[in-house]
């Protein structure tokens, strides 16, 4: 993957593993499937058929990404008319990338391979509002803790997932709610230069919904990922693919006003589901908290029509039942009131695989996602080598 493809990617940094393998949109496909095949393989032909490339192509791909260690024979698999057919895995541990949730009071830092296992997980306490020359300090400190550990295998880089709003193109920090003197602030390129790695930057809650995308079929499903925790919001996964916006903007759902004369957000307006979620928990209305949150997942489904909504952040794990029962409430009463009985009926509404570490993992897919192809509609490939 060039330089060029990095930046694309939103990174910033040294070119850090050096991968000739990783060349361009072929090779992405290829090594797409390999880890979606898992430790069962898929053969070169089966490669070339679900990529519509040459089986030259393929053997020439298949070749230098054997020759990087990034793939490597799995035994043989009776094929039709022909000699056993030779199977080809991916080699998890060949690579590793770096996720970073950069919460407003704990960062959570975890360590994957190319299959987006987590090979280990550190945390540390984290005050997010007392600005940049701590967050850094702390994230070089538990990066370079976690690197100790990845057996001498290359990092490609280091995901960061934090709050918004915030630019993932140029990777920088805009009016963060509550912490305002981010306004402007290069995160990403102040990380890139303070740990020597790429990096990439995105929302806390984009990150969680790339994560959990990538259990989707291809172009298929979307879904609404929404996060409360020290704050509310949400990530969009609109037909198969993450929805940042132009701007990064989409997805500021915890600053939709419901109530004209509510209560103060930390944003500057009144009346917003954040502010009305956060003032509920803190007085231990948890029902109240969970209305909330369903009024709001209501305005996303018939705003988008999404297909479900996904619940995650740490007040929602630590109370999962009233949320579940309260968005549940709110979805179900909506397919009533529209005549949703029929096929599908109310949207469903679950947890979040992930738990405490949905954000983090999902900030290591940031990383490793451009490697394996784009996710989103259109054909799996073309034909041609890489």
């Amino acid at each position: 993957m060039s330089s060029n493809d990095l930046s694309f990617a939103g990174f910033s940094g040294s070119p850090g593993a050096n991968l000739p393998a990783l060349r361009g949109h072929n090779t992405a496909l290829v090594l797409g499937l390999l880890r979606a095949a898992g430790e069962e393989g898929v053969s070169r032909l089966e490669l070339a058929a679900h990529t519509g490339l040459t089986p030259q192509a393929v053997s020439k791909i298949t070749a230098r990404l054997r020759a990087e260690g990034l793939a490597a024979e799995a035994g043989r698999r009776a094929s039709t008319g022909g000699k056993p057919a030779t199977v080809l895995r991916l080699v998890p541990g060949a690579r590793h990338a770096v996720g970073l949730h950069l919460d407003r009071d704990e960062l959570t830092a975890v360590l994957t391979d190319l299959a987006g296992e987590a090979v280990a997980v550190r945390r540390a306490p984290l005050d997010f509002e007392a600005g940049a020359e701590q967050v850094l300090t702390t994230a070089a400190r538990e990066v370079t803790a976690l690197r100790a550990g990845a057996d001498g295998s290359p990092v490609l880089g280091v995901g960061v997932a934090c709050p918004g709003p915030l630019d993932h193109t140029t990777g920088v920090l805009h009016r963060v709610t509550g912490a305002p003197h981010w306004d402007g602030f290069p995160l990403r390129d102040a990380l890139a230069a303070r740990l020597g790695l790429p990096v990439v930057l995105d929302k806390d809650t984009n990150a969680a919904a790339l994560g959990l995308a990538q259990d989707l079929p291809r172009a298929a499903g979307s879904f609404g990922y929404l996060h409360l925790g020290t704050g509310l919001g949400a990530g969009l996964v609109l037909g198969g693919s993450l929805y940042r916006g132009p701007r990064t903007g989409a997805g500021e759902f915890g600053h939709q006003t419901v109530q004209w004369d509510g209560p103060r957000c930390g944003c500057g307006r009144r009346g917003c589901i954040e502010a009305l979620c956060l003032a509920a928990v803190a007085r231990g209305d948890l029902p109240a908290a969970a209305r909330a949150l369903g009024v709001g997942a209501a305005n996303l489904v018939e705003l988008l029509d999404i297909d479900r909504v996904l619940l995650g952040g740490r007040t929602v794990l630590d109370h999962p039942e009233p949320f579940l029962d309260g968005v549940t409430e709110a979805l179900t009463d909506l397919a009533r009131t529209r005549g949703g009985t029929g096929a599908g009926g109310a949207v469903p509404v679950a947890l979040a695989r992930g738990g405490a570490r949905a954000v983090a993992d999902g900030a290591a897919e940031l990383v490793l996602a451009p490697l394996f192809g784009a996710r989103g509609p259109g054909p799996a490939g073309g034909p041609g080598a890489s």
